[in-house]
């Protein structure tokens, strides 16, 4: 068995918004939905939708991690403190957010290395079509589904309460 194989995402750290470094860790024996986000895009939207899930669930045991990426159009072109003042006064987001990150190529956050790589999309690509791309992991840190962006948030609910 490969390194690879055994790693989860509690084996990385990433920097909260406010610049804070946090390690995945914290979050063991919890279900994640990790995301992309972004600003300006079509699917800002999705916000509203996830801030639902994320209060119908938190108190199972259920977390969002939100990422905001400018690899997509340019729709996260803010700093930390625009992103995070957007996100909380126009969808009152209370689920915790993370400095903006690349998802694809070389400069891609390790996180998102290993989640594309442990959940490819369509046709079993790597990389990251476009903001909201949905990965959901079990309360192990183990990968279980990859959604795209087209995926709304309450269609996640029924796999989400499946690994509560």
């Amino acid at each position: 068995m490969t390194a690879q194989m055994t790693q989860t995402v509690y084996d990385f750290s990433t920097n909260s918004i406010e610049g804070k470094t946090i390690s995945l860790s914290e979050f063991k024996d919890k279900v994640l939905l990790i995301v992309n986000t972004a600003s300006q895009c079509g699917f800002t939207p999705q916000y509203q939708g996830l801030q639902s899930l994320y209060e119908q669930y938190k108190n199972q045991g259920f977390v969002i991690l939100g990422f905001p990426c400018n690899q997509f159009g340019q729709q996260e072109p803010g700093d930390a403190t625009t992103i995070q003042s957007f996100c909380e006064t126009r969808f009152g987001v209370a689920f915790p957010l993370f400095e903006k990150v690349e998802v694809n190529g070389a400069n891609a956050h390790p996180l998102f290395q290993f989640l594309t790589k442990a959940a490819p999309g369509l046709l079993g690509t790597e990389a990251i079509k476009w903001n909201f791309t949905k990965f959901l992991v079990d309360r192990s840190g183990k990968v279980i589904k990859r959604y795209s962006s087209m995926t709304k948030p309450e269609d996640l609910a029924k796999d989400i309460k499946a690994l509560l």
